[in-house]
Formats: structure tokens, sequence, C-alpha cells
């Protein structure tokens, strides 16, 4: 007990020496801020100390200071995220687009792994698994269940135990055990693991002899190069003018863009500058190469799944007046995120800046800075946004990402499409429908008939489908609401009428939303027989956007008065 109160005593002592030391020194909020952050860790480790001695039950030392940590950076923002050794391999995969395995999406799905698409040419898809097949094991190992992780949902374990089984190093021969439905027996595939790049370019081609089209996904290490790549072989074709899809791509690594940019502008332009709290790190980035071409009409198509980098080359190019966009609103994220490294293999990713494009503006829509009483925070009003001015002139706003120029909403699928999609039944109905199916016609021509869609609708009968209608559990609000208030009496009838109507009655919307459902299932029949080209090739044929920006790019007169400076109104002057 002695040697306790000694101990209290001097710790005190040294932390009173030290307080004092602070207080006499000339940059005195300087000193205060390494002492409140050496303080604070003395604290975090005393606390963690004293409940792993003392508290009642056994704590996970490693789980309790990984959920202190995420919730610390919880109170920042999104993007501030902590990687331990494990995450790192996936954070890596994020960057390079890059990593060794067998190039397959898998999924959880009736308390199974199941491959959901093998990617064309890759491993899996050269040793002949296929979508719908159930991964039973891997060099004999059992791959139907695993240690369930609790706080954990077991569909994510179970997914992350597979897949970190079926990748490996470049070379290695795996043996793969799949339940694949239709079969009556197991069957065993040999898979050769090979190194994997995740093409950033989900498919390009020509939307009409003069019209070429690029849908780009992903800002990965060297992913401007594929770009090049594309928009050159389309060159060769015969292209005339360009559609370039960053719809649903969530960004990535920064410098990709700026090159990206520079294919289409001068050498010497600036694309955006990053201003931080370390005014060392404060860059401004150039364009430093020749470009390819700085006349081809372009149309950049945009929604509110573009982020980050998809935001800098749009916004740019628009500060430029050098594409039009089409499309809706962009996310608003503009923060730079960069990486440290972390003892023990870990990393962190941290907002350093924002980022700033050619007009000056930084479209970032949130200031996590400043939050509500409960922690919440909501997008900057446009009301508080700034007119800022493209290089000709035109008018933009900062604080709420990157504004098309022409806008276009986004279109309205029916709930049931969501439920049969994520409840798997069409893709089950699809796999059994490609097993009767060994060709199909050529993906232009290709759809379904209707004695399969009468198929189709049996089939989601015989299962346990329910799904979630948002118009009936509104009903059901608005009657509590109209009781509650007493207007039930005077519109009773008119409720009991409406509310008919929006009884679930499955056969009813089976055939309200047959165009709808036969979209998605001839997407998904396509994808199993020509990949993703021939999916694209499909969808594209009926994408608003994509007619939208046709029309645009093949109208000249339009195109160029849309970036041309806005015509000066006459001031009116009083005689």
């Amino acid at each position: 007990m002695k040697n306790r109160l000694f101990l209290f005593f001097a710790i005190s002592a040294v932390s009173l020496s030290s307080l004092a030391q602070v207080q006499n020194t000339p940059d005195k909020d300087k000193q205060q801020h390494y002492f409140d952050i050496n303080k604070n860790i003395e604290i975090f480790n005393s606390v963690l100390r004293e409940m792993d001695m003392f508290y009642v039950d056994s704590v996970d030392i490693n789980k309790t200071v990984r959920s202190g940590i995420d919730n610390m950076l919880n109170t920042l923002d999104p993007y501030t995220v902590y990687f331990n050794k494990d995450d790192m391999k996936e954070f890596s995969t994020q960057i390079t687009g890059e990593y060794a395995g067998i190039g397959s999406g898998i999924a959880y799905k009736d308390e199974k792994i199941a491959i959901t698409e093998p990617f064309e040419g890759k491993p899996a898809d050269k040793a002949g698994l296929k979508a719908g097949d159930y991964i039973l094991e891997i060099d004999g190992k059992d791959m139907t269940k695993c240690e369930k992780v609790e706080g954990e949902a077991y569909g994510r374990t179970l997914s992350n135990y597979v897949s970190s089984n079926l990748k490996g190093q470049p070379g290695t021969t795996i043996t793969i055990k799949v339940e694949r439905p239709g079969e009556k027996k197991p069957l065993e595939l040999k898979v050769v693991r090979e190194k994997i790049s995740i093409d950033p370019i989900q498919y390009y081609g020509l939307i009409n002899p003069t019209t070429g089209y690029i849908n780009f996904n992903s800002f990965t290490d060297k992913s401007a190069m594929d770009v090049k790549n594309a928009f050159l072989d389309l060159k060769k074709q015969g292209i005339t003018s360009l559609i370039f899809d960053l719809r649903q791509n969530g960004g990535g690594v920064l410098e990709e863009a700026v090159q990206i940019v520079n294919m289409f502008v001068p050498k010497g332009k600036v694309v955006l500058s990053t201003k931080g709290k370390l005014k060392q790190w404060d860059r401004t980035y150039r364009t430093t190469l020749e470009p390819i071409d700085t006349d081809i009409p372009i149309a950049v198509l945009i929604d509110r799944g573009s982020a980050s980098a998809s935001e800098i080359v749009a916004g740019a190019l628009q500060d430029m007046d050098r594409a039009i966009l089409v499309g809706e609103r962009t996310f608003g994220k503009g923060l730079v995120q960069s990486p440290r490294e972390i003892p023990y293999g870990g990393g962190l990713k941290v907002t350093t800046s924002k980022y700033y494009i050619p007009s000056g503006r930084c479209i970032q829509a949130i200031d996590y800075s400043h939050r509500n009483a409960d922690g919440s925070v909501g997008r900057i009003p446009d009301s508080l946004t700034t007119v800022f001015h493209t290089a000709i002139g035109r008018p933009v706003r900062d604080g709420g990402g990157v504004s098309p120029d022409f806008t276009l909403e986004e279109k309205k699928s029916p709930t049931i499409t969501y439920y049969l999609s994520n409840q798997f039944i069409l893709f089950d109905w699809v796999t059994g429908w490609a097993a009767k199916h060994k060709k199909i016609s050529p993906a232009e021509a290709f759809s379904i008939t209707d004695e399969d869609y009468e198929d189709f609708k049996a089939y989601v009968k015989s299962k346990d489908f329910k799904y979630d209608r948002m118009s009936e559990k509104s009903m059901a609000s608005l009657k509590e609401v109209m009781e509650f208030e007493g207007f039930m009496k005077s519109a009773d009838e008119e409720f009991k009428a409406l509310e008919a109507k929006l009884v679930p009655d499955l056969d009813r919307d089976l055939d309200t939303f047959k165009d709808d459902i036969v979209k998605l299932i001839n997407s998904e029949v396509l994808k199993r027989y020509y990949y993703q080209k021939g999916q694209f090739a499909y969808v594209l044929k009926d994408d608003q956007e994509v007619n939208k920006a046709v029309e645009i790019l093949s109208n000249n007169d339009l195109y160029n008065k849309t970036l041309s400076a806005p015509e000066e109104k006459p001031v009116a002057v009083e005689l």
C-alpha cells in the first residue's frame, strides 16, 4: 500500500511538474496540445489495464481496442479509417486493383458461398466454374462453415473465410469441390491461381458508328493507362465523339484522375489544388504531358454515386469548358485521404486536405466539423453555396457536388425488382434456365420469351417470396394519423378503396412490372453467356443518359452553345 501511495504521489508530482513547464513556455497553446495528447494516451492505457485486470468477465483486448479506435474515428468523417494487418490486404487491393486468386465474384446464399460471376478469361472461368455453383471444399477443407465471430454477420465471416482460401500465390493449384444445381453429385475442379487485375473499364465500344463509349468504374493504380488504351482503340475505329461514363464510380487514386484529364486538355493546365492543416503538404496538380485529343466532343455521365476522383475529372473538364455533363448531381466528396503506417503492420487512411478544382471551388457537400446535437451531419444547403465561374465564364457552384449541364432524374425501379434480385429468386431461376440452354442469340437481339416469363412467374410463386411494400407501410402510418386526428369517419370509404388497391398481389405485380423484370432477367442471362460485355451491350440500348448524350453530341449547335459564355443581358437604363 505504501508503495502504491508513493507511486501515486510520484506520478502526481511529475504531472504537476510537466504542467508547470507547459505554463512557463512561450508557446502555451502548442505545449498544452502536446500535453493533452500524452495525458489522454496515459488515461487510455490505464483504463485498458484496469479493465483487463478487474472486469468481471474476460475481455477480448483486440476487439475492445479496435472498437475504441473505430468509434474515435467515427467522430471525424467516414473516410478516416484504421486498418489492422489483415485489413491492409484488402486496402492494398482497392488501391492497386490487383490480387492473386481465381477471378470470380462470390456471395452468401442458402447458408453457403456461391459463385455469382466468373470473370471472363480468369482462372475460375477457364476451369469451368459457373454462376450458381456452391463452394463445398477447397483442397479438402470444409467451406460450408467456419468459426462464427461474435458481433459480425455470419454470412460476411464465411465469405471472408472462403475468399482467403481462394486467394494465394500465383501459379499454385487448388481443388475446388462444388455443388452445381441440376447435377446429382458434387464436381471437383482444379483451378490455377493467377495474379488478377481488376479491370477498371467494365466495357467500352461503339454506341453508333461515330460515338465511342467508355464505362470506367474505379481509379486504381495505372487505370489512366487503361482509359488511354481504350480511347486510342476507339479512335482507330473512327469515333468523332466520346461518352465517358463515371456513374457509380466512387473514386480512388487522385493522380490517376489528373492523368485522365490530361488526355483532353493542354499541357500545363491546373487540374486541382489541395489545402490542409500542414501547409508544406499543399499541392497544385497540373497536366504534365501533351494531350491525346483536345478537340473531340465529350459527354461525361455522372450520378449520385460519382465521388472523389470521379468528381475531379467531371468537375475539372466542366471548369475548363472541355466537356458537357449529363445525369445527376454528384456525391460531393471534396476531401483527400493519405495513407499512414501504423505499428504491427496496420495503417491509417486519414483525411489530410480538401481539394479545389480549376474554378477554385471545393465541391465537398458535408461539413463534418460542425455536427448537430445528436451527432448527425447534413448537406450544405444550396443557399449557402458560392458561385464560381468556368474558364469561359459559365456559373458553377461549390459545396454540393458537381451539377450536370443536363439534368436527368434517375428512373425509379419498382420495389419488387429489388427483392427478386436481393433474395436471389431471379438469380436462381436464370441458373436453371441457363442449364437448359447451351446457346442463345446475340446480345443485341436476345430476350426471353413470353413462355419463359410465365415459367418465371410460376417459379416465383413456388418460393416463399415476400417483398416489402413501402406504400402499404405508409398507408398503415397514415391510418394511425387519421384516426388520431379524427378524419377516418369522413374519409373512411375513400381510404378503404385506396387501401384495397395497395393490398399485396403477387400475380398482379408480376404482370404490372413485367417490362422491368424482363430487363433484369435478360441482363442476368446475357452475363452468363457473354459476360459483362454482353450485359452492357443490352443495357445501354435503353439507357436514358446515354441516349441524351448521343442526342447532344450529334447536335453541334447545342453542344457548342452549352460550352459558350452566357449571353449578357442588356442593362436597363432609366431616361
